[in-house]
């Protein structure tokens, strides 16, 4: 008899500092899927579940599918939400089973209102339910905040190891070829866990260019090659968390326990301590950047300029308009900003529709201590479902759902207006709406650094800015932290 496996996800990065609830509203805006419908949402696709998927198919295992939550960053995760997706995966196992093993993609920083470790209470949930002897695999984002909780419930654990992240797939079948591994009895995996004094660190984890990341995956990787060594994960953290348990690990995948798993953890972790200070960001302010855009861009080669402080894969707010104000009043031509979220222009552009010119008020609209509206007369020059595939390589094959978005167009800058938060990491941003990337010579996307997945490949230059008006700007300094562990860099220690 086939062995049944598990399969399921629950994914938020939360931003505590955002005043954006993250209910089951947020999750069924962005995905949430049940039993069959998984397969029909991510069997076409190269992530982490897809992954799973073609693992039951390679090892002859019977998938039992429960439920896949993803939301955009944002605020705490609501009781309601958790206990409605973990009530799912204990239903599925208790309609599916017995289970053998299970397969979960988690983000690894979720907070909830009434847990500031969602992924650990979780994980501790299914670990009741199932007892100590089914195998646990789960995935997490590099920018995990990895809590002691999180490890002690899973048999593996493993982390991408780019970014933007562009291998889940791969590391989801790793995941699950090591728990195919433990079922067969050739392994008896353990996690182990180190974690830094740091809030930030490891240049917050990029990887498309040489620096702490890539010199502490480039250990990890050595590491691995150990005898009794599964797999070593290096985590940057996710820095927009006021939890005790922000920051930097490590993680081991070892057969049994032994001493020397938590030595190469901590070995990383010292490293991480040692690069504090390393980073390969460079930020701009608005008027700089858009100086060097209007000089340099041109069509067939954009100067593509991302908006690192209102970053919605961080959870900003996606409304800030300083860039755009910038970008207007330069006078540029042949530029484009994908994507603004205001669901009520955008809905003023849809009743206007196509070719009127009419005066709108756009962003600005959640938070004002992040700048104002701008109020402009421009012309609507596309309107749409919002709807599209990805096509690039970062979550190939998943469908996006912007909701009812726009084109509207000031001077020589069109503004695409969404009523859905999400990060710009697919060309299809622009062109879902008419508008070819390649074919204008500055691009602004809200984005810090996922965006360089698709758009890197077609830019003449990168720039970055980051004026501090968002929250997920890089300067952490401003940001009230009150429940992060102390001592701990850069508040206390350096």
């Amino acid at each position: 008899m086939a062995r049944k496996i598990l399969i399921g996800g629950f994914k938020h990065e939360t931003n505590t500092f955002s005043r954006l609830p993250t209910g089951l509203d947020a999750y069924r805006a962005r995905a949430f899927h049940v039993g069959d419908a998984i397969v029909e949402a991510y069997g076409a696709t190269r992530t982490e579940i897809a992954a799973f998927l073609d693992a039951c198919k390679r090892h002859g295992w019977q998938p039992v599918c429960s439920v896949v939550g993803d939301a955009t960053p944002s605020g705490f995760v609501t009781k309601e939400a958790f206990d409605t997706v973990a009530g799912l995966m204990l239903e599925a196992i208790d309609k599916g089973g017995p289970i053998d093993a299970i397969l979960l993609q988690l983000h690894g920083a979720m907070v909830c209102e009434h847990t500031p470790d969602g992924e650990g209470s979780l994980l501790r949930v299914i670990r009741d339910k199932v007892g100590p002897k089914v195998p646990i695999g789960v995935t997490l984002d590099l920018h995990a905040n990895v809590t002691h909780a999180m490890a002690h419930h899973a048999d593996v654990m493993v982390s991408y190891r780019t970014y933007p992240h562009i291998d889940t797939y791969e590391i989801a079948t790793e995941c699950a070829d090591l728990i195919a591994r433990t079922l067969a009895g050739e392994i008896h995996p353990t996690v182990t866990l180190a974690q830094g004094v740091m809030i930030d660190g490891l240049d917050h984890g990029r990887t498309t260019t040489p620096g702490p990341m890539t010199e502490a995956l480039a250990m990890a990787s050595e590491m691995a090659k150990a005898p009794g060594v599964h797999s070593v994960s290096v985590l940057a953290g996710f820095a927009k968390a006021d939890i005790p348990d922000v920051g930097p690990s490590a993680l081991v995948v070892g057969e049994g326990h032994d001493p020397r798993y938590r030595e190469m953890a901590t070995q990383i972790m010292t490293f991480a301590w040692e690069t504090r200070h390393r980073t390969s960001l460079t930020p701009l302010m608005a008027a700089e950047a858009v100086r060097i855009a209007k000089e340099k861009g041109r069509i067939g080669a954009p100067v593509v300029i991302a908006d690192y402080a209102d970053n919605p894969g961080g959870g900003g707010y996606t409304d800030s308009m300083g860039l755009v104000k910038a970008m207007i009043d330069a006078g540029l031509e042949s530029a484009a900003m994908s994507a603004i979220c205001d669901p009520d222009a955008a809905q003023a552009c849809h009743k206007a529709g196509v070719g009127a010119r009419i005066p709108l008020a756009v962003g600005g609209k959640i938070d004002p201590l992040f700048g104002p509206t701008i109020e402009a007369e421009g012309t609507v020059t596309a309107i749409g479902d919002g709807r599209f595939r990805i096509e690039g390589p970062m979550q190939n094959g998943v469908m996006v759902d912007m909701g009812p978005s726009a084109v509207f167009k000031v001077g020589g800058v069109e503004i695409v207006i969404a009523s859905k938060r999400y990060q710009n990491y697919c060309l299809g941003f622009f062109s879902s709406l008419g508008i070819d990337p390649r074919q204008r010579a500055v691009l602004g996307v809200k984005s810090m650094q996922h965006f360089r997945a698709a758009y890197q490949p077609i830019a003449s230059e990168v720039l970055i800015v980051d004026e501090g008006n968002g929250i997920t700007s890089n300067d952490i300094s401003k940001l009230p932290y009150s429940h992060v562990r102390r001592p701990i860099f850069p508040l206390d220690l350096d």
